[in-house]
């Protein structure tokens, strides 16, 4: 009965801190759009995470943007924001993710789908912005984040090395590459230099 009464402590104690970590949802929602370019932010779609830590729509939006929250239980800030038409994609990415996938499983799954039509992806590139920082400079009451890092991803099916002539392989600090060159997810990728 002991033992019992300690694991429904700890459980109660876990819940409590898990649902503490969630953010207000107008500080998810300055958070998030931080990643997007000042135009979009105002207007874009937040999807980020109610207090039972399931992502939900905080704010919708109506100039094709979608911006995705912080995620509470991951280390450091991470924020995106992308065109509304890689949504499925990307939500896609998501739910293979909620079942345990591996990235690899997630990849082949998103592959498949792709070809089989059953998943639609962009037939124009596609921007996403990634944005990410560390805990230490960013505060949680104001939403704001002192340094940080973006990150550039232009997604367009099946581009390869020859038809965009961008190199492979990372080449130099801030250079863009195309990543996954030839599959149903390969993209530009640039990386400011620091």
């Amino acid at each position: 009965m002991k033992k019992l009464m300690i694991v429904f402590i700890l459980a109660v104690a876990f819940s409590t801190f898990a649902q503490n970590k969630i953010l207000p949802k107008d500080i998810q929602v300055k958070t998030a759009v931080l990643a997007a370019p000042e135009m979009y932010r105002e207007d874009a779609t937040v999807l980020g995470y109610n207090q039972e830590g399931k992502l939900v729509t905080l704010r919708e939006g109506n100039n094709g943007m979608v911006c995705l929250a912080d995620d509470p239980n991951k280390e450091g800030i991470n924020v995106a924001c992308y065109g509304a038409e890689l949504e499925p994609f990307m939500a896609r990415g998501r739910e293979l993710a909620a079942e345990g996938k591996s990235n690899e499983e997630k990849r082949e799954a998103r592959k498949n789908e792709i070809e089989a039509g059953t998943l639609k992806m962009p037939s124009e590139p596609s921007m996403v912005y990634i944005l990410a920082g560390e805990e230490k400079d960013y505060s949680a009451e104001t939403g704001e984040l002192l340094k940080s890092k973006i990150r550039y991803v232009i997604y367009k099916p099946y581009m390869t090395g020859e038809s965009t002539g961008l190199p492979t392989k990372p080449q130099a600090p801030g250079m863009p590459w195309l990543m996954d060159a030839g599959t149903h997810r390969s993209h530009i990728m640039i990386t400011p230099a620091n």
